[in-house]
């Protein structure tokens, strides 16, 4: 199995001193493609700084990058993508970075341009097929897999019970295949996508669903961290001070500036996350590479996350990257979550 990477190492430390670790883990989600189509993969720049969609080519180049450039603690990408990479290719051949696939798509995540799915609460579906996540359809190497034994599930609660009843069975029948498999799996709840649910009460819902669901799960069966939405300092806490084995990280939402990106991992550790697992936050950056090495500076307390804007502009105006907001736009919190912190 493929269990000799950071992330296990660093999940290892926090598990053995969940006080005192003071472990933060960097994660890349490379996943779009599974739910946005055409435009999914972030936006190519020439030197004019004129745009256009990112090829699928571009996109993967710049995964062969981040993998290079080692920062990042897990690398998330579709079950298309993560074929290409790491069977095909290789490319985590001796790289300390752990691997993973996305491995449900529930209509939550369907956004193609002029879909209205997201208007209706959210339902299971999974396109995934663990064993060739796993394998790729060749038969399984002696000392671990080709493809990737950790995997991303999402559930989204709705309050519908119908809809999420239909969620929890998918969920089931998924974690039995994994064990079946030895698949490993960690967890994704997004906020509810209907409903009227609004303010703290969004994240005391779904706090109280992400504990009653996994109340009924062993510990080997349980995925091994949870990624969650920051609902703000107060739901962070308490989700984090009900169970100190559940470790806990956030995901990135919307891009928003890098302010927002900085602000968000920041004021999330402060409260008690362990990891970031940022997509669009990176993807659609002007230079993601140079955004990780900050985030890991941030996650460090290396620097601030003004300072973090300022370094960032530094470096994009040194390479001749033209940016696509001043400095001053860039260093503005403009996500309510962290604005009222």
């Amino acid at each position: 199995m493929n269990r000799n990477t950071r992330l296990d190492e660093k999940l290892d430390r926090i598990r053995r001193d969940p006080s005192g670790s003071k472990e933060f883990l960097i994660c890349d989600a490379k996943d779009p493609d599974m739910a946005r189509g055409i435009n999914a993969l972030g936006i190519a720049r020439d030197a004019e700084g004129n745009q256009r969609p990112q090829t699928r080519r571009g996109f993967l180049e710049t995964v062969r990058q981040i993998v290079k450039q080692d920062v990042v603690d897990l690398m998330l990408l579709s079950a298309y993508n993560l074929h290409k990479l790491a069977i095909e290719e290789d490319l985590f051949a001796g790289s300390k970075m752990a691997r993973a696939a996305r491995v449900n798509d529930t209509t939550e995540i369907w956004l193609p341009r002029h879909g209205t799915y997201r208007e209706t609460a959210s339902g299971p579906f999974r396109t995934a097929d663990l064993a060739r996540v796993m394998h790729g359809g060749r038969p399984p190497l002696a000392n671990g897999v080709a493809g990737a034994d950790l995997g991303l599930y999402s559930l989204t609660f709705t309050n519908d019970v119908h809809a999420d009843h239909r969620m929890l069975e998918a969920y089931n029948a998924f974690r039995a295949e994994c064990n079946a498999l030895g698949f490993r799996h960690f967890l994704e709840v997004f906020n509810p996508n209907v409903g009227a649910l609004s303010g703290e009460a969004v994240g005391e819902y779904v706090n109280d669903c992400i504990v009653r669901c996994l109340a009924g799960i062993d510990r080997d069966a349980a995925p091994i961290f949870l990624k969650v939405a920051y609902n703000g300092p107060r739901a962070m806490e308490e989700l984090v001070a009900y169970d100190d084995e559940m470790i806990v990280g956030i995901l990135g939402g919307s891009a928003g500036t890098t302010r927002d990106t900085l602000e968000l991992l920041h004021q999330s550790k402060k409260h008690g996350a362990r990891l970031a697992l940022f997509g669009r936050k990176i993807n659609q950056a002007e230079a993601p590479l140079d955004l990780i090495e900050i985030l890991r500076a941030v996650a460090d307390d290396e620097m601030g996350p003004e300072e973090g804007v300022a370094v960032y502009h530094d470096r994009l105006s040194k390479q001749s990257i033209r940016p696509v907001r001043a400095l001053d736009e860039d260093r503005a919190i403009t996500q309510p979550v962290l604005k009222a912190a």
